[in-house]
């Protein structure tokens, strides 16, 4: 799989006016450090937020720009900013990068940490600025070496040339940033495990309220961002909120560019910055080339394995958070999985499964045992011995690990491209239970305690 964001030859070059993420790539594919971060108009941004804008101005300006966060939970990142506290006597506050990029099927962070890892330091700087946070990390997936070797590079550069430390740029503003790799969790992807986890914890989801803006890192004000979120941040700041509303296709309801991609057995996988708005089948058929020789597309999922299955005649749907809702499933991280007609549904959910069950914290009863108990139906249909009723008993943990019934979103992201694919490819599931098989009574409603 190839880390890139250039598309086909006869698509439009990336530009700073029209790729505000991925123009300063170079075409070797090296990491872009900091003289040439520099020439290529790096940091002129975080000059800009601390030289001409007041810190509120800052928190307005991305809240005017529409941005929302991009690790898949789409959150409005300026009205998250805003719920920092006021009070300029509270002089602790963290500034939190979510890099734990553990989302089957999705890379685009790592792309950013590795080639254009002073993007996402000014993008946290001027963060740090709005939200007077005074320290930030980087929570970094354990996996990701080359991405830690080159963000601890490139600190270092940014330290030296006066732009991480004691007062930044002359301002008496000071920002400490250091660089943390995790143990891999999945789990962690939540903020508030991420949180715990940072803090030397179990990395278990955390209630809320309170939230991490009022309790976060250490029982301080805190603010999680994902590394794309803050990475647009710098474009935003250097050229206004009008301009990146203009990136997005009409009909889109999110504003600015997004890395999508496309993996599977496709003749042109890989990752590119596009407007918010493109349609999907511009990015399977125009950017990944469609299917190899010899395949045909049978289902294909928008944004990592935790969204829903969708089938070719979907591909007209506009991507962005409402068009793929349009067609009954969530954006999430906007890298795209095709699935060929060679894969039998029932084992591609099993393995799914499998590594959802694996990665649950055990903190709360319908995660804890409904995915292993998916996976053990699953295995048994795989195996055609499934028996009657099984089907149904999926469908109905489906619904029992929904949204709104377990303690975080973990489970409801593991379960919706079962019900998906139940949905589109029921008779594979048919096929696999026994024929001789007794009727089991199925899993038909709650289960009330009391009633």
């Amino acid at each position: 799989m190839t880390l890139t964001s250039f598309g086909p030859a006869n698509r439009i070059k990336r530009s700073a006016e029209t790729h505000p993420l991925t123009w300063r790539l170079r075409d070797d594919g090296e990491a872009v450090w900091l003289d040439e971060y520099q020439a290529k108009n790096g940091y002129a941004a975080a000059r800009k937020a601390f030289a001409d804008m007041a810190q509120d101005d800052i928190v307005q300006t991305v809240k005017d720009s529409g941005l929302k966060g991009r690790g898949g939970a789409g959150f409005p990142t300026g009205v998250k900013w805003g719920l920092m506290p006021k009070d300029e006597s509270i002089n602790i506050r963290y500034l939190l990068c979510n890099a734990d990029e553990m989302e089957p099927n999705t890379w685009k962070d790592r792309m950013l940490m590795e080639q254009l890892p002073h993007l996402l330091i000014e993008g946290m700087l001027i963060s740090a600025r709005a939200l007077k946070t005074y320290r930030g990390y980087i929570f970094l997936r354990g996996e990701y070496t080359t991405a830690a070797k080159h963000l601890n590079r490139a600190v270092e550069e940014a330290k030296a040339a006066g732009l991480l430390g004691k007062n930044i740029l002359g301002s008496g503003f000071d920002f400490e940033l250091f660089v943390h790799t995790g143990a891999g969790r999945y789990i962690c992807g939540e903020e508030t495990a991420l949180i715990n986890s940072l803090e030397g914890r179990r990395a278990n989801p955390r209630s809320k309220p309170p939230f991490p803006a009022a309790v976060g890192v250490w029982g301080k004000p805190t603010c999680v961002n994902n590394v794309e979120t803050l990475c647009n941040v710098p474009a935003i700041i250097a050229d206004g909120v009008d301009w990146y509303k203009s990136l997005a296709r009409e009909g889109s309801e999110d504003m600015g560019t997004k890395l999508m991609g496309f993996s599977g057995k496709v003749k042109n996988p890989g990752l590119w910055e596009l407007p918010f708005g493109v349609t999907g089948r511009e990015l399977f058929e125009d950017y990944a080339g469609g299917m190899r020789d010899g395949y045909q597309l049978k289902a294909w999922q928008p944004g990592g394995a935790g969204t829903g299955f969708l089938l070719p005649e979907h591909l007209d749907a506009q991507m962005y958070a409402g068009g793929i809702a349009k067609v009954g499933t969530r954006m999430g991280t906007g890298l795209a999985m095709a699935v060929d007609d060679s894969i039998n549904m029932v084992s591609l959910l099993r393995n799914m499964e499998e590594f959802f069950a694996r990665e649950s914290c055990g903190f709360c009863t319908p995660c804890r045992d409904g995915l292993p108990w998916s996976v053990k139906l699953l295995r048994a249909i795989e195996n055609g011995q499934g028996q009657a009723g099984d089907i149904e008993t999926l469908l109905g943990l489906v619904g029992f690990l929904g949204p709104g019934k377990t303690f975080c979103a973990h489970a409801p992201g593991a379960v919706e491209p079962l019900g998906s694919a139940i949905k589109y490819f029921r008779h594979e599931f048919e096929a696999g239970i026994a024929p001789t098989s007794a009727a089991v009574p199925p899993l038909a409603r709650p289960i009330v305690v009391g009633a």
